[in-house]
C-alpha cells in the first residue's frame, strides 16, 4: 500500500518550507514521492515554491480550493485515485491552512482508497510565536490540525523567545480544552537546551518516550530527527465539531499584475497587515516583478514580512483572512505602484 502523510498547519506556519526539507530527506532514502498541494483559492503559490525539488523521484500535483466542502472532497478523492496508479512510495498532502483534518481521514476510508493507501503520519506545523487572538472558527481549525497529529513541529523557534514558546504551547492546550479534546502538550516535551533553556526546568522526557512536540531549529535537524518524523504516526483523539462553511468564514483575495519596488511592496504589505479597515489579515503571499525586472516572493504574516528573490514567479498576490475589505486593500497596492 502507498503511504500517505498529511502535513498541515495554520496560515503562515511554515508548512511549505518544512515539506521541502522533509521531501528532500525522503528522496535521499530512495523513495519516489509526490506532493499534493491544496491552496485556499484557484492560484497555488506554494506549488511554485516547490518547483526546485521536482525531478525523477518527486512530482507535484494540485487541487483547486475555495469551493464548497462536497466539491473539494470529490476533487481530492479523484486526484488520489489517479495518483494511486503511478507507482509512488509515499504521497505528502499539504492542505490549505484553512482545512478541517476530518476530511483527510474520511476520504481515506472511502473505496477504493482504503485498499490503496495507508496513513503514514499526520504532522502539524505550528508557529512557535503564533498570534493568539484567533476567532472561534480559527481556533477550531487549529485544534483539528493538532489533535490527531503524531508530531507537532514548532517553527521559527530560533527567533522566538522561550517565554513566547511556552505561551504558544499553553494556548494550544487551552484551545483543545475549549473544544473538549483531552489531549495536552507539555511545554518541555522536546527542546535544545542551548536554544531555549527556560523550557527544561523539568526533564525533557524519559529515555525512549515519544515526544509530541519537536522544538528545534530546522537548520539543525538531523537524520535521526527525520527518522523520528518518518515514524511519528498519528493519534486518534476526539474533539467537539464546529460546523461552519469555510468559504463564508474566511476570505481570499487575488491581486494580479502588480509591479513595484521591493521597498514599496514591503511598505504596502506592512500597512495592510496593520490596518483594521482591511479586515483580519492572516497572510499575504505571492510574487511580484520589481522595477528591476527581478522576481521576488512575498510572505507576510502578523509576525514578520519576508521578501526574497526567486528564479521565476507568477504575477499574483493573495491576501487571506477574515472579513477582508478588498477596496481598502487594493488602495494600498495602488498607492505604492
Amino acid at each position: 500500500m502507498i503511504k500517505i502523510d498529511l502535513i498541515t498547519g495554520f496560515l503562515g506556519a511554515g508548512k511549505t518550507t518544512f515539506i521541502e526539507k522533509y521531501a528532500r530527506y525522503l528522496m535521499e532514502t530512495g523513495q519516489k514521492i509526490a506532493i499534493l498541494e491544496n491552496d485556499f483559492g484557484a492560484v497555488n503559490v506554494d506549488m511554485l515554491l516547490l518547483q526546485d525539488i521536482v525531478g525523477e523521484n518527486c512530482e507535484l500535483e494540485m487541487i483547486v480550493g475555495g469551493c464548497d466542502k462536497d466539491c473539494h472532497y470529490r476533487r481530492m478523492k479523484t486526484k488520489l485515485i489517479s495518483m494511486g496508479m503511478r507507482g509512488f512510495d509515499r504521497i505528502l498532502v499539504e492542505p490549505s491552512g484553512i482545512f478541517d483534518v476530518d476530511e483527510f481521514f474520511d476520504i481515506l476510508h472511502d473505496e477504493p482508497l482504503d485498499q490503496w493507501y495507508e496513513i503514514g503520519n499526520v504532522m502539524a506545523v505550528v508557529n512557535a510565536g503564533m498570534e493568539e487572538d484567533l476567532s472561534r472558527e480559527s481556533r477550531y481549525l487549529l485544534v483539528s490540525q493538532i489533535a490527531n497529529a503524531g508530531k507537532i513541529i514548532l517553527s521559527k523557534t530560533q527567533e522566538t523567545p522561550p517565554e513566547k514558546i511556552a505561551e504558544t504551547v499553553r494556548y494550544l492546550n487551552k484551545a483543545m480544552e475549549e473544544f473538549h479534546c483531552r489531549r495536552r502538550f507539555q511545554e518541555y516535551a522536546v527542546c535544545e537546551r542551548e536554544l531555549i533553556p527556560g523550557l527544561h526546568s523539568v526533564a525533557c522526557g524519559k529515555e525512549g518516550e515519544k515526544a509530541d512536540l519537536l522544538c528545534k531549529d530546522w537548520a539543525k535537524l538531523t537524520s535521526q530527527d527525520y527518522e523520528e518524523l518518518l515514524y511519528c504516526g498519528y493519534v486518534s483523539e476526539s474533539y467537539e465539531k464546529l460546523w461552519f462553511e469555510q468559504k463564508e468564514a474566511f476570505d481570499s483575495l487575488y491581486f494580479m499584475n502588480l509591479h513595484m519596488s521591493e521597498a514599496a511592496l514591503y511598505q504596502a504589505a506592512e500597512r495592510i497587515m496593520k490596518d483594521v479597515e482591511c479586515g483580519r489579515v492572516f497572510r499575504i503571499k505571492g510574487f511580484v516583478q520589481t522595477d528591476k525586472n527581478q522576481w521576488v516572493e512575498l510572505n507576510a504574516t502578523q509576525e514578520n514580512i519576508v521578501i526574497r528573490p526567486i528564479r521565476t514567479g507568477q504575477e499574483v498576490l493573495i491576501v487571506i483572512g477574515e472579513h477582508l475589505n478588498e477596496k481598502v486593500i487594493r488602495t494600498y497596492w495602488e498607492m505604492e505602484r
